[in-house]
């Protein structure tokens, strides 16, 4: 009887999340699949690159049940630093926001209110774009995670992305993936 019961159980549950639909993550105005010349990293970071660095629009659907907020992360799995290079972090994005446009700034020009853009591994808050060493392919995941918690605790726009991935990792309830891979 038990052994019924959960079998029926297992059988609801996913029947409800495919009548909803895999959880997804889209970049909207890529080139090709790769980053445009404004969205790669620009010139007075002193990487050697000379793009506009604009984010992209991201939009996303289908987010768990039970999702109060999202981390999104965009990560160079490919850098030389033994580690990859964390190039955006917007953490407390509200549940009921489903896109992010183009352009947000590091003063948080068009972030959605209650968002929150932490350090990455440039040091300070924002969007740093794209920038593989020239003739090399590069690799960047870009990551929304779905939360059962409002609000990351102990988290400030001077979170490391360490902290920021520790707390996200605790409170995750699903993730949504897309890997852009991008040379110069």
């Amino acid at each position: 009887m038990f052994r019924t019961i959960f079998i029926a159980a297992l059988i609801g549950a996913s029947t409800l999340a495919s009548a909803n639909g895999a959880f997804t993550l889209n970049a909207d105005n890529l080139n090709n699949g790769r980053f445009t010349k404004q969205q790669l990293l620009s010139a007075p970071y002193g990487f050697g690159c000379s793009g506009g660095n604009v984010s992209p629009a991201l939009s996303w659907k289908n987010a768990p049940a039970g999702t109060k907020s999202f981390v999104l992360t965009l990560h160079d799995k490919d850098a030389p630093t033994g580690l990859g290079w964390m190039h955006w972090v917007v953490a407390n994005i509200p549940a009921h926001v489903n896109k992010l446009p183009a352009g947000i700034t590091a003063q948080g020009r068009n972030l959605p209110k209650g968002a929150l853009q932490t350090r990455t591994d440039f040091g300070k808050p924002g969007y740093g774009g794209a920038c593989p060493p020239e003739g090399k392919k590069h690799r960047y995941e870009i990551t929304l995670t779905a939360l059962k918690v409002a609000k990351l605790p102990n988290v400030t726009a001077d979170a490391t992305p360490a902290l920021v991935g520790f707390f996200t990792k605790a409170n995750a309830l699903g993730e949504a993936k897309i890997t852009i891979e991008n040379q110069r």
